[in-house]
């Protein structure tokens, strides 16, 4: 669910907000003001107008010759929106929909995903729904290829892809969530999927594993796995909703999570708003609860049997690094990156 917009005042009268909390407790208003001024502060620059696309790739994929694959980044597009000259290759409701489709084209000749006559890969990609949904991509010529034609790529809803199929580019939207990328170098077989904390709790990297060895008949022990770009656990603060979710599901779901002090806290910059009656240092401290998505996922990984050396994070996060990647979390109205894989 997306957060609800919010328009805060830039100023704030203190004396009269720590009178009102004496008697009722801090005001919802100021509360929200407070809040987006720390996110203000506490979010990175701006990202620089640059004309060069730059795609990140992970070295223990980039040693298999038959293998394409690639992290878009926000910097070299056209798109107006989320700062200028962003590379959105998201359908979002503030860019153009043409902006968005010469990004792509833009991309996907960087990433030269091409055949030899020059003639652009299909790129499938899904409705994605946060679910544990995964789909096998036959060849060009099956329903994604004609859903590309029409310009309807995004109608099947789910979060992973899997194929052996060479020739066709897949891909996931990311804006935080995590993309997770598997590659068997002896079956010749790729998959991808969309990992945020609703997909990880369903276990679709640990289901994804078992459906290529189910359908394309891979051994895990051939897999290699690349954890790409999301909001890492040093910035993911998670609600009581989503630990219990995990501690539903996991016996290590203990490890997963790390209370964090939290500078920016109100408690912290305004303690007059919690007076109570005991003696100062003796509060509750100002923690948040945050969530390691790299590790579940890692864990996942490992279960469904992935060597532990054959694992790789990119240990990139979205929300540190506004000016290289979207973050929703972060700036709430923002683009969308993808990442993909493909066969040669």
């Amino acid at each position: 669910m997306k957060p609800p917009k919010e328009k805060p005042s830039d100023t704030i009268n203190t004396v009269t907000t720590q009178k009102k909390s004496e008697s009722r407790g801090p005001q919802p208003s100021v509360l929200k003001t407070q809040r987006a001024k720390r996110d203000r502060e506490r979010s990175s620059p701006r990202p620089p107008k640059a004309s060069t696309i730059k795609i990140l790739t992970s070295e223990k994929l980039s040693g298999v010759p038959w293998l394409l694959h690639g992290f878009s980044t926000r910097p070299g597009g056209v798109s107006k929106e989320y700062g200028g000259q962003q590379l959105n290759l998201g359908f979002t409701p503030e860019d153009a929909p043409t902006d968005v489709e010469r990004n792509r084209e833009r991309f996907l000749r960087k990433l030269k995903a091409q055949s030899a006559a020059g003639i652009s890969w299909p790129l499938v990609l899904l409705n994605q729904t946060h679910s544990a949904v995964i789909h096998r991509v036959y060849g060009v010529r099956g329903p994604e290829w004609a859903r590309l034609r029409k310009n309807k790529v995004e109608e099947s809803g789910g979060d992973g892809l899997i194929s052996n199929t060479a020739g066709v580019l897949l891909g996931v939207k990311i804006a935080d969530c995590f993309p997770v990328v598997l590659a068997d170098r002896k079956r010749k077989a790729v998959g991808i999927f969309h990992a945020g904390w609703r997909g990880t709790v369903q276990r679709i990297v640990e289901k994804g594993v078992g459906e290529m060895r189910r359908q394309l008949g891979c051994n895990p022990e051939d897999l290699l796995a690349v954890i790409g770009p999301g909001i890492g656990g040093c910035c993911y603060e998670i609600s009581e909703e989503v630990e219990n979710a995990f501690d539903s599901q996991f016996a290590y779901s203990k490890e997963l999570f790390e209370d964090v002090f939290d500078s920016w806290s109100l408690k912290t910059k305004y303690p007059m708003l919690f007076l109570n009656q005991r003696a100062p240092g003796h509060g509750e401290p100002a923690l948040s609860r945050h969530l390691d998505l790299v590790k579940a996922n890692w864990c996942q990984l490992l279960d469904a049997g992935v060597p532990t050396e054959n694992i790789q994070s990119m240990n990139q996060c979205t929300a540190c690094h506004t000016d290289l990647f979207f973050s929703y979390r972060k700036e709430h109205v923002t683009g969308r990156m993808l990442a993909v894989v493909g066969i040669r």
